[in-house]
């Protein structure tokens, strides 16, 4: 009788993989599987396993990022002449990144002292950098944050700051419309369709001057609907190095309080722009100084060079010193899920900068050192262009600021530059003067020519 039992009692073995059949089985084979005296293996081998294909067969692939895009094929291009003027980072005179020497020195301090540790900051970022980074953008002297108006939060860069602020606004604001400038960075549309919010665009560039179309900008705010979200680039405008004077700032700022629209403020490029800390803020102090609400983004990859530490902020300056303390309340609740806290190190390395006052004047000749240079690589393309007799003019490139210039070429011209000189940009036409040097200009200036000479 002991043996009989022994032949009717299914192996352990088995019964686990009957088990993983009835599971991984789509459900007409699971069915047939139940009906069957066959061994579990046996119908294993009839159909196949998961593990033999995947859910996501089905996916197309997607298209390179159109920005970064122009680096990864840059990286496949074997030629000694290559040149990369599609990426938005930094390069010396030699072409190689740049960490400032006052990095370097406000890292080691930090790796030199035996009491720091790597536990977690809170939701909202540390405290000291949040608080300098207020003060960097609006003035230690800021009545909105000597009433504590303000409400500033650590995120992942500037676009982490626009991402945490974007799905604030979706969740707590009245107007879930944001009007962005046409053109501006291909990343902004994005980072707020997702984050909830409906994308609109105002006219910002005029291609027939390669200026400011001021006119088309205040009619596209004036017809907005009351309330409205509205993205500034506070200065070095992406990608058309054009920017507002102060009068028309002004008159921006009037309209806009006048219709209540409320401002977001990107700000990727504070001293990077002109080298001055406090000129390339004036935009946003003047839309602060009126008493009004704004949302600030900031960042510190380029002024900085902390591109690959992803450190910036997110400031809301509010109407009152309650409504900041449960605005930061339900900051931590869109950030608690999204990334749950900031890291630690890139804020460690600009607050210690920011509150050492002879580092902080270190960083500042550094700085402006990096804007000059970004300065002279523009007179000097202009030059070039001017002494090859380039038809058109290109005085555009003197007059817009910052690290990139809209150069006004077209896709056919920015293709026929990449296939014949190797010279990589975005489509747009859109070229990072922190990429050329001395050496590289006369070859850019080359490609130009041929380029506007042979193509229209």
């Amino acid at each position: 009788m002991p043996s009989a039992n022994v032949r009717g009692a299914q192996p352990s073995a088995e019964r686990r993989l009957s088990t993983l059949v009835r599971h991984l089985l789509p459900s007409s084979a699971r069915t047939a599987a139940a009906a069957t005296t066959t061994s579990a293996a046996d119908f294993l081998e009839a159909f196949p396993t998961m593990a033999s294909s995947s859910v996501f067969a089905g996916l197309a692939q997607a298209p390179e990022d159109p920005i970064l895009g122009v680096t990864v094929a840059y990286n496949k291009d074997p030629s000694p002449v290559k040149l990369n003027l599609g990426v938005g980072a930094y390069r010396t005179e030699e072409g190689k990144p740049l960490v400032l020497n006052v990095v370097r020195r406000a890292e080691q301090m930090l790796i030199n002292n035996p009491s720091r540790v790597k536990e977690y900051l809170p939701i909202t970022g540390l405290a000291e950098f949040n608080k300098l980074s207020a003060k960097l953008i609006f003035g230690a002297d800021s009545p909105a944050i000597q009433e504590n108006r303000v409400a500033t939060v650590q995120c992942l860069s500037g676009t982490g700051s626009l991402r945490v602020g974007g799905e604030f606004l979706a969740r707590h604001y009245h107007e879930r419309t944001i009007y962005i400038p046409l053109p501006t960075w291909g990343n902004h549309p994005k980072v707020f369709t997702l984050a909830g919010l409906t994308v609109r665009s105002y006219r910002y560039y005029d291609p027939a001057t390669r200026g400011l179309d001021f006119q088309g900008l205040l009619e596209d705010l004036s017809s907005a609907p009351s309330g409205a979200i509205v993205l500034l680039h506070a200065c070095a405008h992406n990608p058309t190095g054009v920017d507002p004077t102060l009068d028309q700032w002004e008159q921006i700022r009037q309209l806009m309080r006048s219709k209540s629209l409320l401002p977001f403020f990107d700000s990727a490029y504070q001293g990077f722009a002109t080298g001055s800390l406090d000129k390339d803020a004036q935009s946003v102090r003047m839309f602060v100084a009126d008493g009004g609400e704004l949302l600030m983004a900031q960042s510190y990859a380029k002024n900085m060079g902390l591109y690959g530490e992803r450190v910036g902020a997110l400031s809301i300056v509010c109407g009152s010193a309650d409504v900041a303390v449960r605005v930061e309340s339900q900051l931590k609740l869109v950030i608690r899920p999204m990334y749950s806290n900031p890291p630690i190190h890139g804020a460690s390395i600009v607050a210690t900068i920011l509150k050492d006052s002879n580092m902080f004047n270190e960083w500042t000749v550094e700085l402006k050192g990096m804007a000059d240079r970004i300065i002279s690589m523009r007179q000097q393309l202009f030059d070039a262009l001017k002494t090859r007799g380039t038809p058109g003019d290109w005085s555009h490139i003197i007059k817009q600021i910052g690290m990139f210039t809209f150069t006004g070429l077209n896709s056919d011209q920015v293709a026929f530059m990449r296939q014949e000189y190797h010279i990589y940009m975005t489509s747009d036409g859109r070229i990072s003067m922190a990429g050329l040097s001395t050496r590289t200009i006369p070859h850019l200036a080359d490609a130009i020519h041929a380029a506007v000479t042979k193509l229209k």
